[in-house]
Parts: C-alpha cells; sequence; structure tokens
C-alpha cells in the first residue's frame, strides 16, 4: 500500500507515467493474476486506467478424513473489494442454504464434518475460487483438489516371520495411497517408535534393519482415519541367533518405478537378506551414487534410498545392489520427475480501439507438457472466428467491440497441478489515443496511427471505394483520395470490414502513407462482408466511406472427413480400418484413399479403397502406426480424418537374446549373463527368459529355468565339480517362446579355487609382429590354485595403457589387428578375478614396415556424353573399358561426376559419386552450357578425368522482369516518349520480344493496358501521340521461346505540358528561308531519334561533297566548250538522226568505245542495302522486284524487257550476258546528277531518237517512289524545251498527285533530243546518275543508265534540296511503276528532271515520255544502239572520263 499511496503523492505533481510504471511493477509475492496498475488519470486526457485485481491466497490440494473439518484458503485484492464466489466441479456452490460450507470474511471456504461415504461424496472434487468487481469483471483462481480419505482397506497384510540377528526384517501393510498418511504401527500392542533403525515406506511398509531379540513381538498397522481405527492381521516376528553358515541373497523389498513432483521426496526401497550380511549401495545410470557426502541423497534402514527435495536431474534409472562376499544381486526403478505448470511470459494489460485485432501472450512450461485455456471474466473463452489460438497458448481477439472488455486469464494445466495469470483489456473511444506506455500487444494489423492527434480539419471519406480482385479467401480493396485532400500523399487509411450479419468488426491498416489499396486475407468462401475506409491524417481520422458489400468466391465443393474412423489390429501383422461416408461429401463419392505410417518413421503409404473398411497385410509385429483417410469425389481430393494409432499385436519374439556369456563362478556355479532380442525382433513385451543347460559329456537331461520380468543375468547353482555344462537362453512373451541361443558351454572348477586375492604374473608372453597386428600368446600363472576369470591385455605405442582388450581365461593366443606399420609397441599381460588384476607381464614389437606397391592408376571412363533432360537437369552417361564387354559392375568401384559451367570464369566444380554408368544432374540454371567430366575409383586406385563432354540446359520461361525501366520525354517533341530498359537479370533463354503496357491508371486489369510490341534485340521503343501533361504507367515483359516473363514493376512518367512544345498538328516556327531539312530521319513511331550532332555531321559531309562536284561539274564544262569540229558535227548528227534525216553508218564491232562502267557491273549485282532509319513514304510503296512483278508492255516486248532487267539484276543467266554489248552501245557519252534529296528517287533524261524515227531506243527504268518523284501529268501543255520554273513543277507535282492518271504511269524511260537551247549550267547536252544507296530506303530496280551502286565509286553526288520543298502525305495510295492503261496513251508527254548543285536551282530539262513501241520498233532500236556516236572521239572522252572519275574516287575518299 506505501507504493500506491506514494504513486498518489506522485500523480499530486503530475508525474503521470511515472505513476503508471510504479502501479504496473506492483505486484504481491505469489500472486499470478494480472494485478498492473495506474493511478486515476488526470482531468480531460480521456484515458481510463488498469484497475489493480489479483489473489493475494489461492486454494491449494488438500487432504481431508471424514468426519473432519477443512479450509480451503482465498483471497483477492481490488478496489472496491471483490465479491467471492466459489465453484465446485464447475458448478457454483449455494453457501447461504449450506449448514456445512460457509464463507469466511477473507474469502476462504470452511467446510465441516467432512462427508464421505461409498456412494455418497458430496464433499469430495475440485474447487476454484472466483472474484467479481461489479462493472469491472471478475477472474477465477487455480483448481484445487479436495480428496477425503477412504474407507481403509487393506491391500495386503503382515505375515509371520523369521529373521537371524543382525539381518533385516520386512512387514508389508498396503493400502490406499490416501490412506497412508494415517498408517501406524503397534509391537505387542503398543504404539511402535520409529528411529533410524526402524522406518515407515511411503506405501506403509515396515523396515527394521540389524535386527536384535527385543525386535522380535507380534506386530500390526493401524488405520486411523477419522472414524474408528482400523487393526490388521497380527503377525510374529521371530528373531534367530546367527548360524554361523552363509545363505543366498535375496531380496526381501525390491525398489519399483516412482514419479514424484519437483520439490517432493522419494523413497527407493530396498531390502535384501542372506549370510554373510550383505552391503547395499547404489548407482543411478551407471554411476555411483556417494550418499554419505550428499545432504539430498540418504541411505535408510535396511538400504532404501531417499532422495529430498527431487529435480530434474534426479530422474533417471536407478539400481540397487546388495554384495555380501560371495555373490551379488541388483534390482533396478525407474525415477520419473514431473514439474506444475510455471508461467515463462505472463498476458500484459491492453489498451486498444474498437475493431483492433489483438493478442494476449502466454508461455508455460511444465512436465508433461500442460495444455492451456483461456477465461474472460471467469467464464471460458471457446475458439471461433474472432477468438483463436495462436502460437500454440496465445489468445487472438479479432474485430474487437465493447463488450469484450473485461480480464482475461490463462489457465495452465496438467496431472501435476494448474496455474493461471491474467490481463486487463480495456477499449478506448476511437477519439482517444492510445497512450505508448506501457506497450501493447497490438497486432501488425492495427498497431498503426497511435500517435496522440491534434486539432485541425479532417479528411473527407474516401472515393471510389471498389473491390479489384475477389477470390475465394482474399479481396483486395482499392479506392482514391479524399475530395477534402486530393493529393493525399500524407493520409493512412484503415479499412473495417464484418460478416453480412454480424455486429464484430475489423480493421485493417495501410502499410505506408499515400497507399491507396489494401488485401484484406483469411475471408471464408462464398461469404458476404461489408467494407468501409475511413482515411486519417495528423488531426485524426475524417469520414467514412459509404458500406461496400463484396461476397467471396465460392470454393470447390471438396469432400469432408470421413466420420467415425476406428482401426483394431487383427493379428501381429494386419490391422482393419473402418469409417463412414463424409457427411458434407459435395457429390457423389468415388473412392477413398486410406494412408498409414509407422510411427517414428516419416514414410507414409496410401492404398485406394472403394469401401467403407480396408485391412493392410504385411505390418510388423508389436508396431505401432498411424492411419488417416481421404474422401474423393469428381473435384479432387477432400478433407483428411485425424490420424489414428494402434498397435499391431504381440507374437512370440523372432530372434534369440544376443551377447550370451558364461562365468565359472566356483566348483558348483555358473553365472549366465545376457542381452534382450534386437527391439525388432521382440514383437512384443518380453515377460521373461527360459534357461536351458545340460551336461556336455553325455545325453543327459535338460534343466529349465525360468527368469521373470527384466532380469539379465541368473546364477546356476548345484553344479557337478569339474564338469563342462552346455546353455542356451529363450526369450517369453506373452505369447510363447522364442528362438533360443546356440549352445554355449563352461566348465567347473575341480576344486574351489582360492579367491581372496590377485592371480599370480602368467607364466610366458611371446609376441610375433606383422605389418599391422601383433599375435600374442602366453601360458596361465603357475600357481593353479588361484581363481583366473580372464586375462587383460594392454598395448599402445610407446605406452602399454592405450588400449586394454580382456579376453576368457581359457584363451591362450590373441592377434592385436589395425596397427601402424614400422611402430613400435609396448604389450602387457595381466591375470584378473573378481579381486582384481595381477602382476602385469611387459614385452615390446616393432610392426614390420609397409612394402605394398602403390596402385597403379586405372584407365578413366569413355563416351562420356550428356543427354539435355530439361531446364534443369542433364543425364550424364559413359562407358567403362576396364568392365567386362557386357558393362555389368561386380564389384566396389564407383564413379565421380564433376561439373561446372564457364560463366562467370572461376566458377568451382561440383561432384557426386555414383555406382552406375550414369549419372542425373540436377538442380543446373536454364539455357546454360555445362562441361563434364567422370573419374573412376576402385579401392585406393583412381583414374584420371575423362575428356569433356558439354550439353547446354532447355530454356524456361523469364524468371525475372526486364529491369531499369526509364521513361524519358523526346526533346522536341513532347506527345513523344522514349522507354529504356535492360534485358532480365533471369532471361533462361534467348529474349525474342518485349511487350510494353502502358496506361493512365495504374490500378487498370492488365488487359485494359495499352500493348506495344518490340523485337528481342531492342533495348528502346519510342510511343507517339500521348496526351499532354498526363501521368502515365509503364510496364515491360519479356517473352522467349518458352513463354512470357514476369512482368517489371509499373513506372509513372507525366508527359511535359503543353506550353513551349509543338504536339500534332500544331505550326511549326519560322526557320528562315536558309533552313535546310536534315538528310534523314525518321517518322515512324518506333524509330530511333536522330540527335542533332549527327544531323550537322552528315549536313557537313553533303555539303563539302557538293563543293568538289561542282568544282569536277566546271571543269568537265570547260573541257566541253573546246571540243573539236569533229565534236559538233556528231551533236548535228545526232540532231539529225532525231529527225530522221541522217543515219550514223558507222560499223560498232570496228571500234567499240570502252567502257567506263564495266568496274561497276559487279557492284549492280549487290542488292540495295536498308537504310537504318528507314522512311515510311519509302517503305509503303510496293516495288516490284521480278519481270512477273510489272505488266507487261506488250506480249510480243515481254521477254525483252525480262532479258534487261534480269541483265541488270544480277541474275547470271545467257540472256544476260548476250545482251552486254547491247546495253554499252546505248549509253550515253557522260551522265550527271538531277538534283535529288535522299530517298527520293532520280529521273535521268538521255538523248535518244525521237518518236518520229522508226528507229529509235528503248529504255526500261524504274522509280524509287513515284509519290515522291518530280513528274508532270502525261498531258501536260509545255512544248519540249520549254523551261519550268521550281514552283511551276511543285504545282505541275501536286497536280500529279490530284489526278486519276498518277495512279498509271509509264514505265518506259525518258527520251529528248538534243538542241541548239543551251542550258545555263550546260546540263542539257549530258545527264548525270542520281543516287544515294545508303540513304535510299526504297529498292529500285536496276536500269541501262539509273544504276545503284557504291556512292564512292559513282558519279552521282547527292545535292542539297532547294528551299521549301513540297510536302509529301505518306498516307497518299502507292502508284505501281508500270500500267496497262498508261501504256494506252499516244501522247508526246514533256517531263522535267531538274539538275541542281549546292542548292541553286536550275531549270527543268525537257524529257519526252514515248508510249510503248511496237515489236518492229524495238527490234530496229536495238540494231541501232551501236551507231550512235564516233567510235575515236567516244574513246578519248571516255578515257579522260576515267582519270576524272579516279581523281574524284580519291577525293571523296580522303
Amino acid at each position: 500500500m506505501a507504493a500506491e499511496r506514494g504513486a498518489r503523492r506522485l500523480l499530486g505533481t503530475s508525474s503521470f507515467w511515472l505513476c503508471c510504471l510504479l502501479l504496473l511493477g506492483r505486484r504481491a509475492p505469489g500472486a499470478a493474476a494480472a494485478r498492473s496498475g495506474s493511478p486515476p488519470q488526470s482531468p480531460g486526457s480521456g484515458v481510463r486506467t488498469f484497475t489493480p485485481f489479483y489473489f493475494l491466497v489461492e486454494p491449494v490440494d488438500t487432504l481431508s478424513s471424514r468426519g473432519s473439518s477443512v479450509i480451503l484458503n482465498c483471497s483477492a485484492y481490488s478496489e472496491p473489494s471483490p465479491k467471492i464466489e466459489w465453484k465446485k466441479d464447475g458448478t457454483f456452490l449455494n453457501l447461504v442454504s449450506d449448514d456445512r460450507r460457509q464463507l469466511l470474511p477473507d474469502g476462504s471456504l470452511f467446510i465441516t464434518n467432512v462427508v464421505h461415504a461409498k456412494h455418497n461424496k458430496p464433499d469430495e472434487g475440485y474447487y476454484q475460487c472466483v472474484a467479481t468487481v461489479e462493472n469491472l469483471g471478475t477472474i477465477v483462481s487455480r483448481t484445487a483438489k479436495l480428496t477425503v480419505a477412504s474407507l481403509p482397506r487393506f491391500a495386503s497384510q503382515p505375515e509371520p516371520s523369521s529373521v537371524y540377528a543382525g539381518n533385516s526384517a520386512v512387514l508389508n501393510c498396503e493400502v490406499n495411497a490416501d490412506l497412508v498418511p494415517f498408517v501406524r504401527w503397534e509391537q505387542n500392542r503398543q504404539p511402535l517408535l520409529l528411529d533410524d533403525r526402524v522406518i515407515k515406506l511411503p506405501s506403509g511398509t515396515l523396515v527394521i534393519s540389524n535386527v536384535t531379540e527385543r525386535d522380535g513381538g507380534l506386530y500390526r498397522c493401524v488405520v486411523e482415519s477419522g472414524g474408528p481405527p482400523k487393526y490388521s492381521d497380527e503377525a510374529e516376528l521371530k528373531v534367530l541367533p546367527d548360524p554361523e553358515v552363509t545363505s543366498n541373497l535375496v531380496f526381501l523389498k525390491q525398489p519399483s518405478s516412482l514419479v514424484r513432483v519437483i520439490g517432493q521426496s522419494a523413497v527407493l526401497p530396498c531390502v535384501a537378506l542372506g549370510l554373510p550380511t550383505p552391503t547395499i549401495r547404489w548407482m543411478k545410470n551407471e554411476e555411483a551414487l556417494d550418499t554419505e557426502s550428499s545432504e539430498r541423497l540418504v541411505l535408510l534402514a535396511g538400504g532404501s534410498l531417499e532422495i529430498s527435495d527431487v529435480t530434474e536431474d534426479d530422474a533417471g534409472t536407478y539400481f540397487c545392489i546388495a554384495d555380501n562376499g560371495n555373490e551379488t544381486i541388483e534390482a533396478q526403478a525407474e525415477l520419473t520427475v514431473q514439474a506444475q505448470p510455471e508461467f515463462l511470459k505472463q498476458p500484459t494489460n491492453i489498451y486498444a480501439h474498437e475493431s483492433m485485432d489483438i493478442i494476449f501472450e502466454c508461455e508455460v512450461t511444465g512436465k508433461p507438457a500442460p495444455t492451456v485455456k483461456w477465461v474472460k471474466n471467469g467464464d471460458m473463452v471457446i475458439p471461433s472466428d474472432y477468438f483463436k489460438i495462436v502460437k500454440e497458448h496465445n489468445l487472438q481477439v479479432l474485430g474487437l467491440v465493447k463488450s469484450d472488455e473485461g480480464f482475461y486469464q490463462c489457465i495452465a494445466e496438467n496431472d501435476v497441478g494448474n496455474a493461471q495469470a491474467g490481463a486487463q483489456l480495456i477499449i478506448l473511444e476511437h477519439d482517444v489515443a492510445i497512450p505508448t506506455l506501457p506497450p501493447t500487444s497490438l497486432t501488425s494489423a492495427t498497431t498503426d496511427h497511435l500517435a496522440p492527434a491534434t486539432t485541425g480539419p479532417l479528411p473527407s471519406a474516401p472515393r471510389d471505394v471498389v473491390a479489384s480482385l475477389v477470390s475465394t479467401r482474399f479481396i483486395k480493396l482499392t479506392w482514391r483520395t479524399p475530395a477534402s485532400d486530393p493529393h493525399g500523399d500524407n493520409l493512412t487509411y484503415s479499412v473495417f470490414y464484418t460478416k453480412e450479419g454480424i455486429a464484430r468488426e475489423r480493421v485493417e491498416n495501410t502499410s505506408h502513407p499515400g497507399e491507396m489499396q489494401v488485401t484484406i486475407q483469411n475471408l471464408m468462401p462464398a461469404t458476404v462482408y461489408i467494407f468501409r475506409v475511413m482515411a486519417q491524417n495528423k488531426h485524426g481520422s475524417g469520414e467514412s466511406s459509404a458500406p461496400l458489400r463484396v461476397e467471396t468466391q465460392p470454393e470447390v465443393q471438396l469432400p469432408g472427413p470421413a466420420p467415425n474412423i476406428r482401426a483394431y489390429a487383427t493379428s501381429p501383422t494386419s490391422i482393419t480400418v473402418t469409417w463412414e461416408t463424409p457427411l458434407s461429401g459435395n457429390g457423389e463419392i468415388q473412392n477413398y484413399k486410406l494412408y498409414y505410417m509407422e510411427k517414428g518413421t516419416d514414410k507414409e503409404q496410401d492404398v485406394d479403397v472403394s469401401s467403407h473398411s480396408h485391412t493392410i497385410n504385411g505390418l510388423k509385429k508389436y508396431t505401432e502406426y498411424s492411419f488417416r483417410v481421404v474422401a474423393y469425389n469428381k473435384h479432387g481430393p477432400g478433407v483428411s480424418t485425424q490420424d489414428v494409432a494402434v498397435r499391431t499385436l504381440s507374437d512370440v519374439p523372432s530372434a534369440a537374446p544376443q551377447n550370451l556369456s558364461l562365468e565359472v563362478r566356483n566348483s558348483k556355479s555358473i553365472m549366465i549373463h545376457w542381452q534382450p532380442p534386437p527391439p525388432a525382433t521382440q514383437n512384443g513385451q518380453i515377460t521373461g527368459y527360459k534357461i536351458r543347460y545340460r551336461k556336455a559329456s553325455r545325453k543327459s537331461d535338460v534343466t529349465e529355468t525360468l527368469v521373470t520380468g527384466t532380469q539379465l543375468s541368473q546364477l546356476i547353482e548345484g553344479l557337478d565339480r569339474g564338469t563342462e555344462y552346455n546353455f542356451r537362453v529363450a526369450a517369453l512373451t506373452i505369447n510363447g517362446t522364442g528362438p533360443a541361443t546356440d549352445w554355449l558351454s563352461a566348465e567347473t572348477f575341480e576344486s574351489d579355487l582360492d579367491e581372496t586375492r590377485v592371480p599370480d604374473v602368467p607364466s610366458s608372453l611371446h609376441v610375433r609382429p606383422l605389418v599391422t597386428s601383433i599375435v600374442v600368446s602366453w601360458t596361465p600363472p603357475e600357481n593353479q590354485n588361484i581363481v583366473v576369470r580372464g586375462y587383460a591385455i594392454g598395448y599402445g605405442i610407446g605406452s602399454p595403457h592405450a588400449q586394454t582388450i580382456k579376453v576368457d581365461y581359457k584363451q591362450r593366443y590373441y592377434t592385436i589387428e589395425n596397427l601402424d606399420p614400422s611402430s613400435h609397441y609396448v604389450i602387457t599381460l595381466k591375470a584378473f578375478n573378481n579381486v582384481g588384476e595381477g602382476i602385469p607381464l611387459y614385452e615390446s614389437a616393432v610392426t614390420r614396415p609397409h612394402t605394398v606397391p602403390d596402385p597403379t592408376p586405372m584407365m578413366p571412363p569413355v563416351g562420356v556424353q550428356a543427354s539435355i533432360l530439361s531446364h534443369d537437369t542433364i543425364r550424364i552417361t559413359w562407358a567403362d573399358n576396364s568392365l567386362p564387354k557386357h558393362q555389368k559392375i561386380t564389384d566396389s568401384r564407383y564413379y565421380t561426376v564433376r561439373w561446372k559451367t564457364n560463366i562467370p570464369a572461376n566458377t568451382k566444380y561440383k561432384n557426386a559419386n555414383a555406382t552406375t554408368l550414369s549419372y542425373l544432374v540436377t538442380g543446373l540454371k536454364a539455357n546454360t552450357l555445362y562441361e563434364f567430366s567422370v573419374m573412376v575409383t576402385k579401392g585406393r586406385r583412381s583414374s584420371t578425368w575423362s575428356m569433356t563432354a558439354h550439353g547446354t540446359t532447355f530454356e524456361l520461361v523469364p524468371t525475372s522482369p526486364p529491369k531499369d525501366v526509364t521513361v524519358v520525354s523526346k526533346e522536341g517533341k513532347p506527345r513523344t516518349i522514349i522507354v529504356n530498359w535492360q534485358p532480365p537479370s533471369e532471361a533462361n533463354g534467348k529474349i525474342t520480344g518485349y511487350i510494353i503496357y502502358y496506361s493512365t491508371d495504374v490500378n487498370a486489369e492488365i488487359h485494359d493496358w495499352v500493348i506495344e510490341p518490340v523485337v528481342g534485340n531492342r533495348l528502346t521503343h519510342q510511343i507517339q501521340e500521348l496526351t499532354l501533361d498526363t501521368p502515365y504507367y509503364f510496364k515491360i515483359q519479356a517473352r522467349n521461346s518458352k513463354g512470357m516473363g514476369p512482368m517489371s514493376e509499373a513506372v509513372q512518367f507525366r508527359t511535359p505540358k503543353a506550353s513551349g512544345s509543338a504536339g500534332k498538328g500544331s505550326r511549326l516556327p519560322d526557320l528562315g528561308s536558309d533552313y535546310k531539312p536534315p538528310m534523314s530521319g525518321s517518322n515512324s513511331p518506333h524509330g530511333s531519334p536522330t540527335s542533332p550532332l549527327d544531323s550537322n555531321m552528315l549536313l557537313v559531309i553533303i555539303v563539302s561533297v557538293g563543293v568538289i562536284t561542282i568544282v569536277v561539274v566546271v571543269i568537265i564544262a570547260v573541257f566541253c566548250t573546246r571540243r573539236t569540229t569533229s565534236h559538233q558535227k556528231k551533236k548535228r548528227a545526232a540532231c539529225k538522226s532525231v529527225n530522221g534525216s541522217h543515219k550514223y553508218k558507222g560499223n560498232s564491232k570496228d571500234v567499240k568505245p570502252p567502257d567506263l562502267w564495266i568496274h561497276h557491273e559487279r557492284l549492280e549485282l549487290k542488292p540495295i542495302d536498308k537504310s537504318p532509319d528507314p522512311n515510311p513514304i519509302m517503305t509503303d510503296t510496293p516495288i516490284p522486284r521480278n519481270s512477273q512483278d510489272i505488266t507487261p508492255v506488250d506480249n510480243s516486248m515481254d521477254s525483252n524487257i525480262h532479258q534487261r532487267r534480269n541483265s541488270y539484276r544480277g541474275h547470271e543467266s545467257e540472256d544476260s550476258m548476250s545482251t552486254l554489248a547491247g546495253r554499252r552501245g546505248m549509253r550515253p557519252k557522260m551522265m550527271m546528277p538531277f538534283d535529288s534529296q535522299p530517298p527520293q528517287p532520280v529521273i535521268s533524261a538521255h538523248p535518244i531518237h525521237s518518236l518520229d524515227n522508226p528507229h529509235h531506243h528503248f529504255h526500261s527504268s524504274s522509280l524509287a517512289s513515284p509519290a515522291r518523284s518530280h513528274l508532270y501529268h502525261p498531258g501536260s501543255p509545255w512544248p519540249i524545251g520549254t523551261s519550268m520554273s521550281l514552283s511551276d513543277r511543285a504545282n505541275s507535282t501536286e497536280s500529279i498527285r490530284n489526278t486519276p492518271s498518277t495512279d498509271t504511269m509509264p514505265a518506259s524511260s525518258s527520251q529528248t533530243c538534243c538542241t541548239d537551247h543551251q542550258d545555263p549550267e550546260g546540263a542539257t547536252s549530258s545527264s548525270y546518275l542520281a543516287s544515294s544507296q545508303e540513304e535510299d530506303s526504297g529498292q529500285s530496280l536496276p536500269t541501262a543508265h539509273v544504276r545503284p551502286s557504291h556512292p564512292l565509286k559513282s558519279f552521282a553526288v547527292p545535292a542539297i534540296p532547294p528551299p521549301g520543298p513540297p510536302t509529301y502525305d505518306p498516307t497518299l495510295p502507292s502508284t505501281p511503276l508500270l500500267s496497262q492503261q498508261a501504256l494506252n496513251h499516244h501522247l508526246h508527254s514533256v517531263k522535267t528532271a531538274s539538275i541542281g548543285t549546292l542548292g541553286r536551282s536550275r531549270p527543268p530539262m525537257p524529257v519526252v515520255v514515248p508510249s510503248a513501241p511496237d515489236v518492229q520498233e524495238t527490234t530496229r532500236m536495238l540494231e541501232d544502239s551501236e551507231s550512235s556516236y564516233e567510235p575515236d572521239e567516244l574513246t578519248k572522252e571516255m578515257a579522260h572520263l576515267e582519270g576524272l572519275m579516279k581523281d574524284l574516287n580519291a577525293i571523296t575518299t580522303a
């Protein structure tokens, strides 16, 4: 009370928490109930305090007698004082109208005149004290047992006996255990005084040691248990004088197994009789007990052992050994120590709010292990969905309600006693914060948000509460932030839920602030639950959301457990199990599966059964088995039954006793020793042993002796002197006798030799050393009158005391084995008997050296093969040439398999042994190359490692998601983002593709996300047309040949705002007249971005090449102005041939001009490389890839055109080779590039014959992309030779797109006439071949004049396009290269192709587009292809241009 008054004074000084600590620590000595407390809290705090309420005194077990009075003590403390009531056997006692039982002021129960009869025992039973405080709660005490001594009955009474003086006497008087305290003895009708020589054992037996004549007389025992005393029969004890002759030792009282509780005393009786008078000594677990120096171990009269204040260490097997010098006998007993329940951890007081989950912890110990039950306010807590026993002894209360307040007690009970400890639960209002002192036992789901709240605005209700995932056992809830706090980064949430129709509500909290989802676990299938969500901020809890009703999914209807399962043994090897149909079969039961297992093993077997019973045969005899049954329906296995255990019936032992040995004691007795049969062969409880013996000299009668119990030795007496006897022993069970041991012989002594002293030294000792052994031989001592029971051989290196071996007295030699070669051993030999060991005889010897040659190595295995079985398993097989042809292993050889992978390089080998020619290596990594080798070992011989075999495990689906997922915005394109990632760390195979999922809702179902597939060799991807200023979530999933891997975690990215960026459809800023678009780019939504640096470098290179090209062109132009008159004549001849007035008659076979393009023929056969940055306009246009793809001009021309086209596409045919000379004759003198911007197509303008001339050339050409070519409508009004401006050309191109004729375009080559009109740049006299093979992604058919070739080996130099190129729509329809409709137009259309250098525009060159010629014209055109130019002039021009080309190649290469 002083502590409480001190606490109140401290409260006056406002030291609130210090008072809590003081009162929480105040506990009365020995009290077990909860009694932690705190003073009344300060006004306005709103926290109620724990009330001290505990037992000061609890009732204890009591023994009473009939007619006596009994007090069961009980006292409890509380403020206010508690009301005390009593329960007997679980029922409250009505003490108001009871005249024999009354309640004392302190709460104790007083019972007068205890009633106890044979059929009326109203007072005996279990009593419990119940303390109650109104409006607070109830606690119960431990249970106390009141035992009333029964009516006296003697189980055994004293019998007359006689004893020699100096020996011990035992007089039995056995009564019920509860009557032992009321037993006393009388001698000659007078009370017998007990002392150190005369004692009464706990069973009531009287023991008198060192009997004298005064101890003779009549003895009887008296039982006084409340009624008239009960006397036993009288028995006379006669004391005889010492006969001075020996007599055999026998036990008058043997120890019996005993069970005691820690702290009690234990008495193990042991009284032996014999002459000479025996002495008693005790051993425990083969260790001698020192009863003289120990304070707790006392040797009582007669030799009984008393152990006071028993501890757990005293448990064990005790041996009582009686020895009188002539013989020794022993008996044993087991002492078992038990312990009452004791609390290692008691429940503690708890503060909590409604809907929370709490756990009362309770840890107990005891022996046997105690059982635990929980009581709330005096009533038993029945486990249910909301009250659960967890972790063996703890009580978990789920979803607290106000009525759960009160006192909870943990009651532990075992066979020895019981104990209780309790704690108080206080449920606070939700607006009252839970104090942080003392620590509470809240579960992890309810330990958040317990900090004191401050004043301020509270959050509104969370919005859009939905069940995003509903399963049979769990539900996932998601919601949005409250309207009052749209961001909600600092909000935490509590989810309250309950079963529909149940008032008890539970709560689950989010794990961290800002989280807006919770998964509710451990729900019931097909059950309706009501959910609501509440947000909390630093000021407290806000409004609750509207209730959400969700029903869990139904579970598969499986059968319940089969009821009434029973098992019984039908024979020593069979057990029958029966059961009934499950009550909840959930459909037709198809069959049952019976599982059974031997106790002590972990191997369970099963058998299918179609009926309701089954007999298991072939079981082990007298062995315990456990059984369980599982019913099956169409859905699968149901709920298993509980295990039932049963033991098979016993049988006769199936093996003989072990280790039979004979010891000749003297000339008339032999001692037999043995050990029980092996446990697995005993087949039941061994009840005794049968000993058979006979003389070995002749066929004599067999004598049998039975030994009962667990005795393992027997002295056979009355034998003849100097006679050999045969002995055998068999074990007994209740079923009969088992097999006997083999006959073992021993010979009695001729005379009783002297065994009062040790034997003499052996007469001789000889040793013969070998490599690893020494053979020792000897002769017995010369004095044959002293008993020799055996010989002890000691040996060791340098000392004979390292090892000792004992042999029989008949033995004369022994081989010491397992020695070291070349070692010096000292050997000693001693004869011994029961008195001790005699004088030793010494000898030494050196073992021989080891000269065995080292074994030769074995041949390594051959033909090692690795067979891949799965993604983690490879089978290794091999052959062994050292085995016979059939490869059968008949010796003890074994093989060692080792394996490793080279990634990483420092991987260590793993090894495994095998005894067959194959081994299954498991646990390997998927899609990994391993190397294997094998070694064989036989004895001490081993081979080297075999040749290596390799194997790569199969692929497996990726087991990890792509890593390092990042999302960045593309510079200058706010609506385009770039996703980057790295391959999965556990790809388990070659990644064949990725799938990018993105969505604006991270909680959306995965099938609602947008999917973007990506090829496996890409680690970046562009996504276009995203919404500005919007958060997106991205996940990536990898795929290999085995399937899809897991998804990565969602990565959030918010697109930029609209300000400062130009989205789709927005007007681009004015870049000025000097702006030049980049030479290459990508409009593909999945292309890789091109950095500004790369575009600038490309622009610089193109400009430089363009400048060099202009210089070369100027040089050529100057040269062309100085041409000879013959050149002018050639031009006029060409014009005449166009007008049909002149025709060059020269023979092309006389002089062949040098072919400048001969070095490029092989380049024309190479396929055109695709651009790394393809243009969608180019790739969308269908390009014909062979002659069948192009509509023929005429049936008669089909073969000719096909022949020419194939000759330039690299097809090695006879036609292509035969037309090579014709192609050379069709080439112009020189070719110059037109304006071109990769990947725009190129149109060459060539001087050819007029269409009026029936002898004209026909040229097949191809356009890379007609949709982007500078072509003009076939009906263009401009005449030949008329120049067009750049704007006109652009408008004309646009007009082509808008007319139907753009869909049908002639594929014939352009033709023009040389006129006197001169282009300012001299472009009308010649043409350039424009091709940019590296930058043009479109594929074009090679022609006679437009040749795709290497940029550094052609005249084609790409020029910078003119400013303001027309915009091309990629969605326009593609234009076929040839069309039958276009070939039917016989109009002289004019097409122009501009020639531009370094950004300057040139007037367009008129190009005549003829209609398709007929067959005759084509034939004449081919015949006239070699007569266009003068041979000598053309040879000079070609030679000069060839030199210029070499210079140009050198410049561009540099």
